[in-house]
């Protein structure tokens, strides 16, 4: 089945976000990625003190994660970031542009926190997405 899914970049009265959609939506059955952090399939950290390294391997793992649910990045509705620094996010919306179509950009929200589960870790991604039955 397919599915469609709407993207509004800016609702009425609310000012338009850079990068990201409001409000998306559509149908289907719904499928939640937790957050992946910059490890390769053997659990080693990949880009140590390199934020765009991280966020290559963290879009790569959140690749395998949604193929794993029968999905792809045109499926998802939703990404939170969580960076140990918000200068880290260019790296993190440059990885994401190289994954997901300009004109179909999720919603998403950015935090900044004190520190993620090991400190090497730079960047943590977890998704949101819609498949069809």
């Amino acid at each position: 089945m397919t599915i469609e899914l709407t993207h509004v970049k800016a609702p009425e009265g609310v000012a338009p976000g850079t990068g990201y959609s409001h409000v998306v939506w559509g149908t289907g059955r719904f499928v939640a990625i937790s957050g992946q952090c910059a490890f390769d399939g053997g659990g080693n950290v990949v880009g140590e003190g390199d934020p765009a390294a991280q966020a290559r391997q963290v879009f790569e793992n959140l690749r395998r994660c949604l193929a794993a649910a029968g999905a792809t990045f045109e499926n998802v509705v939703k990404l939170t970031y969580f960076v140990t620094d918000v200068a880290h996010l260019p790296a993190v919306r440059a990885a994401r542009d190289e994954v997901i179509d300009a004109g179909r950009l999720p919603a998403s929200s950015a935090i900044q926190v004190a520190a993620l589960f090991r400190p090497e870790l730079l960047v943590e991604i977890e998704a949101f997405a819609l498949v069809g039955e």
